[in-house]
């Protein structure tokens, strides 16, 4: 009796969502979490536990595609971190972060005011 198994060739478990982001299975969560909390040693099935909108399958697949193209990966959060560290700067250039000092004067400042107007 010769019976053969059939080879499934499964596409990994990434989509691109509308953000241009690469998201895991049908979950918000990235691929860039994924791989992130890979590297930091967590398991597929801590990760699923951190993470419930995941399947344990999608996850180890996702962390085989990692291992098989790591250098695309890897460029592909390169150029994320790259994207996010460009839109910080502009948002700081917009709006320049307020010193501690003057927020707690502000802060107190509200207080008063509330105390005076009885609140």
């Amino acid at each position: 009796m010769n019976e053969t198994m059939y080879i499934h060739a499964d596409p990994p478990p990434l989509r691109i969502d509308e953000g241009g982001a690469v998201r895991v299975g049908k979950s918000r969560v990235s691929l860039d979490l994924v791989v992130a909390q890979y590297e930091n040693g967590m398991t597929p099935k801590n990760i699923i536990r951190a993470y419930d909108a995941l399947a344990l399958a999608d996850v180890h697949a996702v962390i085989a595609y990692y291992l098989r193209h790591k250098n695309e990966v890897v460029a592909y959060l390169k150029r994320r971190q790259d994207e996010a560290d460009a839109l910080r700067a502009k948002i700081e250039a917009e709006r320049p972060r307020i010193a501690r000092d003057e927020l707690l004067a502000r802060a107190g400042a509200r207080e008063k005011a509330d105390a005076a107007a009885g609140k």
